[in-house]
C-alpha cells in the first residue's frame, strides 16, 4: 500500500501501539477487579460497566475540545500530548491500591482518548473526499492489527502479574509519544486552522455546520446506535466468555487476537474495494446486517468453537464505520475535520455512558435467569434500529456523487 503523505503510515502505526496497549489489558480485568473489590464475577461485572461509564462521561467532555484543538493547533500536538497521558494513566493503573484509583484511572483514559478522532482527521486532511471511506478502513484495520498482538500478548503477561500488562502498556504509549514527536509531520496546512472558541467545543457545536444536510441527523442516529450496539464487546466480551465457556485470561486474549485477525483481514482487504462497488448507503447495510446477526448469533451459542465462527460473520460489520465516516466528512469542509472526529467520538461516549450500562447490567440479570446471551440479544436489536434508519433515511452518496451538501 502507498501512502502520498508520511504521516498517514505514522499515525496508523500510532493506532496500532495504541490498541496493542488497550488490548494487553482486556483480559486481566475480571481477575484485578474480583481481587481489588473481593468480589465475584457477577459483581465485578456491574462494577466494570461503572468503569466504562466513567471513561465515556469524561470522554463526552473531552472530545470536542481536543477536536478544536487539533483544528487550531494542529493534529500532531493533540496526538502527541494523548500518548503522553496515556502513558502516565496506565502506569497509575498498574500501581492502583484499590478499585477507586482504578476508577480514576479510567477517567483520565477518558480525557486523554483522542487518539482515534485527530487520526481519523489527519486522514481526512491528506485523502480526497472520493477516497475517504476506503482510507478510514486503515485505520480500523491497524486497530484490528492490534487486537491480534495486544489481547494475546496480554494473555501471557498475565501470567506473571495480573498488573504486568499495565506496564507494557504503559511503556508503549510512551513510546510511541517519543517516535511521533520525532517522526510525524503536521498534515493540517496553515490556511485551514481556525480560532478555538469554547461555545464550539461541545457536541451540538461540533456537528452544527452538518445540519443544513437532509441526510445528517439520519446518519448521526445509525452512528449512535451501532455505537450503543457494539459496546457490547469491551463492556462483557471478557466476562461473558469467563461465565458462559470458564474461560480464564489466556483463553479471552486469544478469542479477541481471533476478532483481530478478521476484523484487520476485512479492513485491510475487502472493505475499499466493496465499497468502491456498491457505494457507501450499501456497504453500511451490509456492515449493519453482518453485525445484527453476529450479536443474535452470540446470544445463543453453547461452545467456544461456535463463538470463533461466529467472529467471522460480526467481522463483516467493519462496513459501518468507515461507510458512515466517509458520509459524513463530506459534510465538514477541510478546518472542520478535526471538530468532526471528535464530536463523533463525544457521540460514541454518550453511547458508552449509556451503553456499558445497559449491557452488563442485561448480562448479569440474564445469568441470574439462566440466559447469559441476553446483553447481545439488546445489542442486535440497536444494530437493527441503525439499519430500519439507514432504509429509511439515509441517502446513497457513491464516490462518484456530489456533497450532499451541495445539494441541501
Amino acid at each position: 500500500m502507498h501512502f502520498q503523505n508520511r504521516a498517514v503510515p505514522i499515525v496508523l502505526a500510532a493506532v496500532l501501539i495504541d490498541t496493542i496497549g488497550f488490548g494487553i489489558v482486556m483480559p486481566v480485568f475480571p481477575t484485578l477487579i474480583t481481587r481489588l473489590g473481593h468480589v465475584g464475577i457477577d459483581e465485578a461485572t456491574r462494577i466494570a460497566g461503572y468503569m466504562l461509564v466513567a471513561f465515556a462521561v469524561a470522554q463526552f467532555f473531552a472530545g470536542p475540545v481536543l477536536g478544536n484543538l487539533s483544528d487550531r493547533f494542529g493534529r500532531r500536538p493533540v496526538l502527541i500530548a494523548s500518548m503522553l497521558a496515556f502513558g502516565a494513566d496506565y502506569a497509575l493503573m498498574a500501581w492502583a491500591p484499590t478499585l477507586a484509583w482504578l476508577f480514576l484511572g479510567r477517567a483520565i483514559a477518558g480525557v486523554a482518548g483522542a487518539v482515534y478522532g485527530p487520526a481519523s482527521s489527519v486522514i481526512a486532511d491528506v485523502t480526497p473526499p472520493e477516497k475517504r471511506s476506503a482510507a478510514f478502513g486503515y485505520v480500523s484495520a491497524a486497530f484490528g492489527i492490534g487486537f491480534i498482538i495486544g489481547p494475546a500478548l496480554g494473555g501471557v503477561i498475565a501470567g506473571l502479574d495480573p498488573r504486568a500488562p499495565f506496564i507494557a502498556a504503559a511503556v508503549l504509549a510512551l513510546g510511541n509519544a517519543v517516535v511521533m514527536l520525532i517522526a510525524m509531520p503536521e498534515s493540517l496546512a496553515p490556511e485551514h486552522r481556525r480560532a478555538f472558541r469554547w461555545r464550539d467545543a461541545h457536541i451540538i457545536g461540533a456537528f452544527k455546520p452538518l445540519f443544513e444536510s437532509r441526510t445528517a441527523l439520519p446518519l448521526l442516529a445509525v452512528c449512535f446506535a451501532w455505537q450503543v450496539a457494539h459496546m457490547v464487546y469491551p463492556a462483557t466480551w471478557a466476562f461473558w466468555a469467563t461465565i458462559r465457556f470458564q474461560w480464564g485470561p489466556a483463553a479471552i486474549g486469544l478469542s479477541l487476537a481471533w476478532v483481530g485477525v478478521v476484523m484487520a483481514l476485512v479492513q485491510g482487504f475487502v472493505v475499499g474495494p466493496v465499497i468502491g462497488q456498491v457505494g457507501e448507503r450499501r456497504a453500511l447495510m451490509i456492515g449493519l446486517a453482518c453485525g445484527a446477526g453476529g450479536f443474535f448469533a452470540f446470544s445463543f451459542v453453547t461452545a467456544g468453537w461456535q463463538a470463533y465462527a461466529v467472529m467471522i460473520l460480526a467481522a463483516l460489520s467493519g462496513f459501518v464505520g468507515p461507510a458512515a465516516n466517509g458520509l459524513l466528512s463530506r459534510l465538514a469542509g477541510p478546518e472542520r475535520q478535526g471538530a468532526l472526529q471528535g464530536g463523533l467520538g463525544s457521540l460514541g461516549s454518550v453511547a458508552a455512558i449509556l451503553s456499558p450500562f445497559a449491557m452488563t447490567q442485561a448480562l448479569a440479570a440474564g445469568v441470574e435467569h439462566g440466559f447469559p446471551g441476553a446483553a447481545f440479544l439488546l445489542a442486535a436489536s440497536f444494530a437493527l434500529l441503525a439499519l430500519g434508519i439507514v432504509v429509511w433515511r439515509v441517502l446513497d452518496r457513491g464516490p462518484e456523487q456530489p456533497s450532499v451538501v451541495a445539494e441541501a
